[in-house]
């Protein structure tokens, strides 16, 4: 093949083609989870090189060259960035099942017009013509997203965040949306070294003592309404566990002055279900009230590599799938009882283990109240889960279980801007899982139902959380 990847990169017969060209392929771009750092979109920044765009925090990559027996200084440490450019072509050339070799290919050839796979041997030229292109100017932060077709992204953002960067941008006349996403877990999870500090952090920010569990909501309300103001209609929380109990002995109170008195103090599950279940309680209502997504992840185990923690910090690479737990019991009861109440938040809920899938399709089933489409909704395979086989048991299990056209579609949670092209992605093996289907004589080929399954899913569910319209 001369040209990789071609026209019809992942798709498998007529019908994807056709679907992916003339329905998929020009939808603007909502890319709602993102670890892109407003400040870098504010100051509209220029890249060195492509190490610095592509490789200076995606622990993807880094994973994936210390599995090749890359050394650390080629990874994170203090080798010359084209020394480390070419560890990755080494480790990516013969990648084969692995995301990251597709999508390389589609961020080459989409911002760069190299239309061959990254190898050793053409490594020196891709170096070079990447870096002629970077210092042209042309693939600054900002035109990298209007290259992209993208109309919206929303950042992740700590709640004592001032949101500055996000005022710029808006004050800038940018075309593009750039939204906070409201990213409390520094003070749900009471049971880090670091929880007092946050919580003198917050005190500075808000000009308020936090004395009680009464007052730090006092303070939380306030930052809340702060992200409102910067257009913030979603939430994001990320645990391990779902921590929940309707009836416990402990006061969160108690645990929070037991806390903030012995920064070392070790709490026990009761104290910290106690805490959280409250916590976690008081934000999904603030979100009902104020009309606001809660996205809740969970399944994901942290830093598991002590040694390497201490060398290379969060976020490294050292991440992975917790194995089964009953999540069902304690989701289904904090769910039960906001339902209840009548403050059940509009919620998009993942687990990082693809197990998993079945159970929550139908789980988000049991509490759609038939007010909007897809009010509960099981969110994108991602993580672990964004490659060609996770993506299409995610949606064999979606379809199964659930109506396919209120799925709200793929996000890049991504630290780099060239993850556009993850979007790309999802839309080719999307329309190829349709158009398979229809091949086979499963589901009649009718563009207008089609075209809505299509745009809604890519575009319009996920745009429909940020401006709201007609039900679709």
């Amino acid at each position: 093949m001369d040209h990789f990847p071609d026209n019809d990169f992942l798709l498998e017969n007529n019908t994807a083609v056709k679907l992916y060209n003339d329905l998929a392929k020009d939808l603007p771009i909502i890319d709602y989870h993102c670890h892109i750092d407003a400040e870098e979109i504010a100051k509209d920044i220029s890249f060195r090189n492509i190490t610095d765009l592509w490789l200076k925090g995606d622990h993807y990559k880094w994973r994936l060259m210390r599995t090749c027996g890359i050394d650390e200084r080629y990874i994170t440490g203090d080798a010359p960035d084209k020394e480390k450019f070419m560890m990755w072509a080494k480790a990516v050339e013969s990648a084969f099942g692995n995301p990251l070799y597709h999508w390389t290919c589609l961020e080459l050839s989409r911002y760069f017009g190299i239309n061959e796979p990254l190898t050793v041997k053409n490594a020196e030229d891709v170096w070079n013509k990447t870096g002629e292109i970077l210092q042209s100017g042309r693939l600054t932060a900002r035109n990298i997203m209007r290259s992209s077709n993208v109309e919206l992204i929303c950042t992740t953002d700590d709640p004592a965040d001032s949101l500055i960067w996000h005022e710029q941008i808006k004050d800038s006349g940018f075309e593009c949306k750039v939204l906070p996403a409201f990213r409390p877990d520094n003070i749900v999870d009471i049971e880090k070294d670091s929880f007092n500090s946050y919580v003198e952090k917050l005190e500075s920010v808000s000009g308020v003592k936090i004395s009680s569990v009464s007052t730090l909501k006092e303070v939380l309300v306030s930052r809340l309404d702060h992200f409102a103001t910067h257009g913030c209609v979603i939430s994001d929380h990320g645990t391990e566990y779902i921590w929940f109990a309707e009836d416990t002995a402990v006061s969160p109170d108690d645990v929070f002055a037991k806390k903030i008195s012995d920064p070392d103090a070790k709490l026990n599950a009761g104290e910290l279900t106690a805490y959280k279940t409250d916590l976690m309680l008081f934000f999904a209502r603030e979100y009902a009230k104020r009309g606001w997504t809660m996205q809740l992840h969970f399944g994901c185990k942290r830093n598991v590599n002590t040694a390497m923690l201490r060398k290379a910090g969060i976020n490294c690479g050292c991440d992975i799938i917790t194995g089964s737990f009953d999540f069902v019991t304690p989701l289904t009861g904090f769910m039960d009882k906001l339902n209840s109440e009548g403050l059940l938040p509009r919620m998009i809920l993942y687990s990082l283990n693809p197990a998993d899938n079945t159970t929550l399709d139908v789980l988000c089933g049991a509490y759609n109240d038939g007010s909007m489409p897809g009010k509960i909704c099981h969110g994108a395979a991602w993580w672990f889960n964004d490659n060609l086989l996770g993506m299409e048991d995610h949606l064999r299990s979606l379809c199964s279980q659930s109506s396919l056209p209120c799925f709200t579609g793929m996000l890049t949670d991504s630290r780099c801007f060239l993850s556009y092209t993850r979007h790309e992605y999802f839309r080719r093996i999307f329309c190829n899982f349709l158009g398979t289907e229809i091949e086979r004589g499963r589901f009649p080929y009718d563009e207008r139902i089609l075209k809505d399954i299509i745009e809604r899913v890519c575009y319009k569910n996920s745009l429909n959380m940020f401006f709201p319209t007609a039900h679709v």
